[in-house]
């Protein structure tokens, strides 16, 4: 009479940010049955269908975190926009707003600020990434505070809805300490490398961070390459979506060398930050004692892991060290690259590539007002005489557009 099936699986299931399906099932030798009887075919079915034959358990090294830093985070710069709108307060420093029913959280015009938020020099106070205070008056903390800034509403809700979709995912998988350090180091990036490029104009938001997130995302993808299926179609789709968010970075009024800092960070630090163990460890550590998996030996990771990871950790060093020196020592990137400041801007006939904000400030002293407008960087004064205050209004717009 033949034996029963003696072989049985342990399934171990990972849960998968990319949408595929990560089984590595592992061999257990079940035991001889203590009586030399013949088992009944019925009672051997019952056995091979059982729970203790084939299982399916979420292990430790690849259980899912409950998400709360990246709410935090969203949560945090819509705090920091009310306040900044407040301290803005549109009505007592412009001459014209938009909502002015909000009172002092109104905006400013929509031809200063399209993205329906504060004046340029409000985001300044309140700490926005300006290169010349940052090297001449040593406040590098503008390096980091810029990224809890948005330029206005719309600005805020394209970012943070991003980071709910793509920081959510990562931090169930990884944790918060990990994606938390991801995102803030990858902010880092995005500003150094804003910084040495971009040093006329002022810049806040965290599209930085939010592309090394996404920087991250593919790197994990790559250095985990062997744990997932469907593979080829999760690394194409992730990189589409990469390349179009890169490209929208060439438009105006977008910072996209923050986006590429921020992105060449994020997945040096993916490699760091985000690297699995092998399943075949995974599988050793978790068998019973005395079964086929238990008695083999298997590395924890990857050779080709541990030469990324290695690689990665140094470049990250290196790169951060020589940008930060680069910055404090007032270096201006473009002087040795004339060809880098198009990675931001590609200037068409239908849009300038100077970016440098408009603002019409207005000084009453008597019978006449002065009207001082700012736009592209061109400076204009205009003296006028009895002037309402929907007289002031239009003369901005004509004047200083």
């Amino acid at each position: 009479m033949a034996d029963p099936e003696r072989p049985s699986d342990i399934h171990i299931r990972v849960p998968s940010g990319h949408q595929t399906s990560m089984i590595h099932p592992v061999d257990v030798e079940t035991p001889p049955p203590s009586s030399s009887a013949p088992a009944p075919p019925a009672a051997a079915a019952a056995t091979a269908r059982s729970p203790s034959a084939m299982c399916s358990r979420e292990v430790k090294h690849f259980k899912k975190c409950f998400p709360w830093l990246i709410p935090t985070f969203v949560v945090a710069c819509v705090v920091m926009l009310v306040i900044t709108m407040y301290v803005n307060d549109c009505p007592k420093n412009s001459v014209s707003c938009v909502a002015g029913f909000l009172g002092r959280f109104s905006f400013q015009p929509f031809k200063e600020n399209p993205l329906l938020g504060p004046s340029s020099s409000t985001l300044e106070k309140m700490g926005a990434l300006d290169v010349s205070k940052v090297v001449h008056k040593h406040q590098w903390w503008r390096l980091f505070t810029c990224m809890w800034l948005h330029g206005g509403v719309f600005h805020l809700l394209a970012n943070m809805l991003s980071l709910l979709v793509i920081g959510i995912r990562l931090e169930q998988e990884f944790g918060f300490v990990r994606i938390g350090l991801l995102y803030l180091i990858s902010g880092l990036g995005g500003s150094l490398l804003s910084s040495l490029f971009i040093q006329s104009n002022i810049s806040v938001g965290a599209s930085g961070a939010l592309f090394g997130l996404l920087g991250g995302m593919l790197s994990e993808l790559i250095t985990n390459w062997t744990i997932y299926a469907n593979k080829v179609s999760a690394l194409l789709t992730l990189v589409v979506i990469i390349a179009i968010n890169l490209a929208v970075g060439i438009l105006p009024h977008v910072d996209n060398f923050a986006h590429i800092g921020g992105f060449l960070s994020g997945v040096l630090l993916g490699f760091v930050f985000l690297i699995r163990p092998q399943f075949g460890w995974v599988s050793q550590r978790y068998a019973p004692r005395g079964s086929v998996s238990a008695s083999t030996s298997t590395p924890k990771f990857k050779m080709y892991q541990c030469i990324l990871w290695v690689v990665s950790l140094i470049l990250l060093i290196v790169g951060f060290t020589v940008g930060l020196v680069m910055l404090f020592r007032g270096v201006d990137a473009n002087d040795h690259c004339s060809w880098c400041h198009y990675l931001s801007c590609i200037p068409t006939s239908r849009w300038s590539c100077n970016t440098q904000p408009l603002s019409c400030l207005s000084d009453q002293l008597g019978d006449q007002l002065t009207l001082t407008c700012s736009n592209n960087g061109k400076n204009s004064t205009y003296t006028l005489a009895n002037a309402t205050n929907s007289q002031i209004q239009g003369l901005c717009t004509q004047l200083c557009s």
